[in-house]
C-alpha cells in the first residue's frame, strides 16, 4: 500500500481500498487489522515530511531518497510507529520491520 502511494502517487485511502479488493477479496481481514493497516498507511504518508529528516539524521551518508524504495518505506513506517504509535512496543516494530525487509527488500 505504501509502495502504491509512493510510486503511483495514489492517495492512501485508495491504496488501502485497492489492496483490500485485489489481495483480500474486498477487505483487509479483521476489523482490527483493517484499522491498524489504515492507521499505519495514512499516518506514514501524512507524516513523511517529518519522518524523512529523522531517518536522514540517523543515516550515515544516506539520504532517504537514495535508499531503495522498499527500504525507505519500511523505515518510514517503523519510525512512524516509534514516534506516533506508542501502543506498539519498540521490539515488535523492529521485528516487523526486519521481517518486511527480509520478505520484500533485496539482498543488499
Amino acid at each position: 500500500m505504501l509502495y502504491q502511494c509512493e510510486v503511483g502517487r495514489v492517495a492512501p485511502e485508495h491504496a488501502i481500498a485497492a489492496y483490500g479488493e485485489i489481495e483480500q477479496g474486498g477487505h483487509l481481514g479483521s476489523a482490527e487489522a483493517e484499522a491498524l493497516a489504515s492507521r499505519l498507511v495514512i499516518g506514514t504518508v501524512e507524516r513523511t515530511p517529518e519522518l524523512d529528516p529523522l531517518i536522514a539524521a540517523s543515516s550515515d551518508h544516506w539520504r532517504p531518497e537514495r535508499l531503495a524504495i522498499v527500504d525507505r518505506l519500511i523505515l518510514r513506517m517503523a519510525v512512524y510507529q516509534f514516534v506516533h504509535v506508542p501502543d506498539i512496543p519498540p521490539n515488535v516494530v523492529i521485528n516487523e520491520a526486519v521481517e518486511l525487509a527480509r520478505r520484500f527488500s533485496g539482498d543488499e
